[in-house]
């Protein structure tokens, strides 16, 4: 089991040693394997589906322009993560300006209500967006990377540059808030 393991860090190192010289291969092999994760994360961080393609692209084009300096301290997804946190933190910061500009300008369109049923597949990942909305920055990250990516507390604490205790204390306050903005009863949270 360990030998798939290690092979796909062979694999993994070389496609970034390939990526570093220019291969263009290589570039399009990381960019299938890698775009996925890059999109569902920043979903999760909270930009919006019209701005996701750009900012998942403007993910890829910082790792373009960084890989050849990449020291391989943490692993290729460690610093995925991080430059996803950094993306979304800028995509969600133009977003506000934008909407206070067309608010102040009045040019923002009304939004039309439309009926939905009472439960649906939609519905449900709208309440999550808005309960993962009102999480503060530094929770909402460790929230996303814990409970919906599955990435180990020590990992995380490397993503964010904070201890790891400190990853420990976001996420009891980042579940409990999350919580609350669904609805549900903070004190049956373990």
């Amino acid at each position: 089991m360990s030998t798939a393991i290690e092979l796909d860090s062979t694999f993994e190192s070389r496609l970034i040693e390939d990526c570093a010289e220019g291969d263009a291969l290589a570039w399009r092999k990381l960019h299938r394997k890698y775009y996925p994760v890059a999109a569902a994360f920043l979903r999760k961080l909270g930009v919006r589906e019209g701005d996701l393609e750009d900012a998942t692209q403007d993910v890829f084009l910082q790792m373009y322009k960084y890989l050849p300096r990449f020291r391989r301290q943490a692993e290729l997804s460690t610093w995925l993560y991080r430059l996803c946190i950094t993306q979304a933190r800028h995509t969600r910061r133009k977003t506000r300006v934008t909407e206070a500009l067309l608010s102040i300008l009045s040019i923002m369109p009304t939004a039309s209500l439309l009926s939905e049923p009472a439960f649906s597949e939609d519905l449900a990942k709208q309440r999550i967006a808005q309960a993962l909305a009102t999480l503060p920055e530094g929770e909402r990250a460790v929230f996303v990377l814990y409970e919906m990516e599955g990435v180990p507390g020590k990992q995380i604490a490397e993503i964010v540059k904070c201890p790891e205790a400190t990853v420990w204390r976001r996420l009891h306050y980042a579940r409990r808030t999350f919580r609350e903005a669904l609805g549900l009863d903070p004190e049956t949270a373990s």
